[in-house]
């Protein structure tokens, strides 16, 4: 079975593509860090797209997502910006949990599991 890893270090890949599925780490706004829920979720979703390009998928075919918030009261504005950017009809599984995330500049991450393109 061939494992694909993208953007590894020695720790971790951002993605990783095995058994028709894209598994992606959880995606942080790198670019917006301190920014308002709405920009931050944005430009997670920004970093989603390009992994799953790289790995052979896109978001049409999502199949599951785990969405970490350091303050669930911003719920309303992550879950429209959410919504703006899913396919109409394409929505995954989908978790949202409200937890302290690794670092404080960040107030969403959120990890994706996709299918592969055929």
């Amino acid at each position: 079975m061939l494992i694909q890893r993208f953007e590894t270090n020695e720790r971790s890949s951002q993605a990783v593509a095995c058994n028709g599925f894209v598994f992606l780490a959880g995606q942080v706004a790198r670019d917006a860090p301190n920014a308002p829920i709405d920009v931050q979720t944005r430009d997670a979703l920004k970093r989603v797209d390009a992994l799953l390009a790289k790995a052979g998928s896109d978001k049409t075919r999502l199949v599951s997502a785990v969405i970490w918030m350091a303050d669930i009261r911003e719920f309303p504005a992550m879950n429209a910006v959410w919504v703006d950017w899913l396919p109409s009809g394409g929505g995954p599984a989908r978790a949202v949990i409200e937890s302290r995330l690794a670092y404080p500049e960040f107030r969403v991450e959120i990890g994706i599991i996709a299918a592969a393109k055929p």
